[in-house]
């Protein structure tokens, strides 16, 4: 199996019988309960757990968990990471990627320089932008490089087989 993938967080426990709180990392913050299994992380790694029932409360998810029936069982879930595994996410189109898979990435330049590796992405309101760690010896001095993520005009290309995003963006930028 491969790395699990983190969608979510249990939160504070919610009455007596066992329910948590679900902060949610998908973009429709329901979306959490169509991945299943999910995988709680625990002293000795990744386990699975089933999904009893869950449902909206307030601006809230709340979620009832198997074999946890008490409230003392719940608090010592508060605050784990819910994941699943990567193979319940659908295929994408081939223009289409998941951030999971650009991280890691080396990019380059048209012209051949190396920037570094992309470490995080960051959502902003008009496009996505990568956060590329720079090498040691960064020739600019930089640490960090901004990238917008807009294809065609700067993304020319995402080769996910040899780690390589192409972009059209200026080292000294």
């Amino acid at each position: 199996m491969s790395e699990p993938v983190v969608v979510g967080q249990l939160g504070a426990v919610y009455g007596i019988k066992g329910w948590l709180k679900v902060n949610s990392f998908t973009d429709q913050p329901e979306g959490i309960f169509d991945y299943q299994p999910w995988l709680i992380k625990d002293g000795s790694g990744w386990r699975e757990i089933q999904i009893t029932g869950w449902k909206r409360h307030n601006k809230s998810l709340i979620c009832k968990l198997a074999d946890i029936d008490q409230r003392e069982q719940a608090q010592l879930l508060t605050g784990a990471d819910i994941a699943v595994s990567a193979e319940v996410f659908p295929a994408l189109p081939g223009d289409e990627f998941y951030w999971r898979d650009l991280i890691g990435c080396r990019v380059k330049n048209t012209k051949g320089y190396d920037f570094g590796l992309v470490t995080q992405l960051m959502e902003t309101g008009s496009n996505d932008v990568l956060v590329v760690k720079a090498n040691a010896n960064d020739a600019f001095g930089q640490r960090e490089r901004l990238i917008p993520f807009l294809e065609d005009q700067v993304i020319k290309s995402v080769n996910l087989q040899d780690n390589i995003i192409e972009v059209d963006w200026d080292p000294d930028f």
